[in-house]
């Protein structure tokens, strides 16, 4: 049943500021909002704000269509949001939902289907007459295929996994020896997904449309976006609309939009990515059948609430008239993830954070202090979203965001996103009045200089930004633990962030000192990103303390064992597959050598330094046989 054109009762089968986000909006429009909630999540924010609560039974997760769906008929839902991950892009189960009667916020199955991967979505543009980037639609499973293409089309090529998204399942790979020694055809033989060849565009802006499509043909792009700002393949920074653009692409960009939502029967909110070379040349990369993380942006240069329009639509309403694209807007993500150390994950407790405010910021955040970062999802905190009349208003308010944001406890990634707002190749276009930067600048040109401390091109003169936002010490240092304190010199307040360990090793930590001089207290916390504090492994042993022992690099997950006890398997084989903050990362065998033990199995969460494998090599084999 519906209120009007809205659903009335809606389940958002997901979590965090994404559940919150669409929490807002069905209040706004006066239905009734409905969150399933895992046991760790039972304090969340997203859980406190929804209209019902109720608990996934037993070890069910937030991917588990049958319970979701379950939950969604016992509580009378009329529709079903996914908002973005887990099951947003699961075409199965929307048509078990739209067969159990429930109103599926999102396109069709059908839809869904020639656009879900990025081998079903390469033959789709080709059907629209959008070009993609040169590649091979069908699956690779060779370096041999590799090598051929490459020879024609030149490197670097990107082998791709088909179900891949949000950066994951991309190997770029720049030469012959690369292509036979890579890692990504054995994962992929080991279930890790069908891989696709793409010719890898090296110097290209990352432009998408925001579009809409109801079922009585009206379509409209509300936004472009320049997503350009990337690191490992996955967003960091966004701005609406895309700036600087060469003369006609604009136009281009809407007309290839619409072909490629006209040729599948699209009903619904979509993104379509492309890639713009300096020589003009524009290539489709895919279609999001989905809300995208950086539509807040789009929202703030339109007025226009996207969730909104997701509901009215998916329950056969119009779209309706969009406004003109006004002003400017920027978003900034704050990850978990350390700049001087190349954006590698950082995990712990939150044990202060403060979000800026004022005119021309909004903030998405499920969050709150006590929150336990974890490896089990990716890492991001929030998104800082400013908006201003014109952009260079918009970078001067998302430097003032950043100078008042707050979190310690886990080392964020302000310090990078502070330097790329110094650098006059972002806030300014080049001599033909482009925008010069690429997807491998931050890689290229801005993260090496953090990680060493030197200034790169034009970078702001703060130095590197410590966990709360405020300048710190040598990028050598900023990996460890810091605390703040608040003296006064010469009656003038003044922060102090130090490293632990400098005084004495009683440094306070957990927020600066109030008036009285005590500490802030904590919140009462959820886990963050999936499980909060694991019961210690007995026996565990590090990889320096004990002989034929293969253990975890970092904290992660293990997604895929390859191998089995008693194997025995060559020196550079393939042996496990972990998984941090959407990065894989991959562990070979050390040596010739027998597998005698696996100690974890696949979905369990791992610490640095955790036991994955016990191993023998060959003449220790050898021996106990004699």
């Amino acid at each position: 049943m519906t209120h009007g054109q809205y659903p009335s009762r809606v389940l958002i089968a997901n979590r965090g500021e994404i559940a919150l986000r669409v929490i807002r909006t069905v209040r706004d429009l006066g239905g009734t909002s409905i969150l399933p909630y895992t046991p760790e999540d039972l304090m969340s924010p997203a859980a406190e704000l929804a209209d019902e609560a109720h608990a996934l039974p037993g070890g069910s997760a937030y991917t588990d269509a049958d319970a979701i769906l379950a939950l969604a008929r016992a509580t009378g839902a009329d529709a079903i949001h996914p908002g973005y991950g887990f099951l947003s892009e699961n075409a199965d189960f929307a048509r078990a939902v739209a067969g159990a009667g429930i109103t599926w916020v999102g396109p069709s199955p059908e839809a869904m289907d020639a656009l879900g991967d990025k081998m079903s979505a390469r033959a789709t543009a080709e059907r629209a007459g959008v070009a993609p980037v040169p590649g091979i639609t069908e699956p690779v499973t060779s370096a041999s295929t590799v090598i051929g293409f490459a020879a024609e089309h030149g490197y670097p090529v990107a082998l791709k996994r088909t179900d891949g998204g949000g950066g994951r399942g991309i190997t770029v790979l720049s030469n012959d020896d690369e292509a036979r020694s890579t890692p990504a055809f054995e994962s992929a033989s080991a279930g890790g997904g069908t891989l696709i060849l793409e010719r890898f565009v090296t110097a290209a802006r990352h432009i998408e449309t925001q579009c809409a499509r109801d079922s009585h043909g009206a379509f409209a792009v509300v936004s472009t976006r320049d997503c350009t700002l990337q690191r490992r393949n996955q967003k960091l920074l966004e701005e609406a609309p895309a700036p600087f653009l060469p003369e006609g692409i604009h136009e281009t960009l809407v007309d290839s939009s619409r072909r490629l939502l006209e040729t599948v029967g699209y009903v619904g909110v979509a993104t379509c990515e492309f890639l713009l070379t300096p020589d003009g040349d524009l290539w489709f990369l895919e279609v999001n059948p989905r809300l995208q993380v950086e539509h807040c942006v789009s929202e703030e240069v339109t007025g226009v609430d996207l969730v909104a329009l997701q509901l009215r639509v998916a329950a056969g309403g119009r779209l309706g008239e969009v406004p003109p694209v006004r002003g400017h807007s920027i978003e900034l993500r704050i990850t978990c993830e350390d700049p001087a150390a190349g954006l590698a994950p950082s995990t712990g407790t939150i044990t202060r954070l403060r979000w800026p405010a004022g005119p021309g910021i909004r903030i998405e955040s499920g969050v709150v202090e006590g929150d336990v970062v974890t490896p089990m999802f990716d890492p991001m905190l929030a998104k800082i979203v400013v908006t201003g009349a014109t952009r260079d208003q918009a970078l001067a308010r998302a430097r003032r965001a950043l100078a008042e944001t707050v979190v310690e406890g886990v080392t964020v990634c302000a310090a990078l996103h502070e330097a790329v707002l110094g650098m006059p190749a972002f806030t300014q276009p080049d001599a033909s009045g482009l925008l010069g930067v690429t997807t491998r600048w931050i890689e290229n040109d801005v993260l090496p200089g953090l990680a060493t401390g030197a200034p790169g091109d034009g970078t702001a003169t703060a130095g590197p930004v410590a966990a709360g936002g405020q300048a710190s010490a040598p990028a050598a240092a900023s990996t460890r633990t810091r605390s703040t304190y608040v003296i006064e010199v010469n009656g003038q307040r003044v922060s102090l962030t130090i490293p632990d360990g400098i005084l004495g090793g009683h440094g306070h930590r957990g927020g600066m000192a109030g008036s009285d001089g005590g500490s802030r207290p904590a919140h009462r916390g959820q886990p963050l990103r999936g499980r909060g504090a694991r019961a210690a492994r007995a026996g565990a042993e590090s990889a320096e303390s004990a002989e034929g022992v293969i253990a975890a690099p970092m904290q992660a997950i293990i997604t895929r064992i390859c191998v089995e006890p008693g194997a025995r398997v060559a020196e550079g084989d393939l042996l496990i597959v972990l998984e941090s903050m959407k990065m894989e990362n991959y562990v070979h065998a050390p040596y010739d050598g027998v597998v005698e033990q696996i100690a974890v199995s696949a979905g369990t969460t791992v610490s640095a330094g955790d036991v994955l494998i016990r191993f023998a090599d060959e003449t220790t084999t050898g021996q106990k046989e004699a």
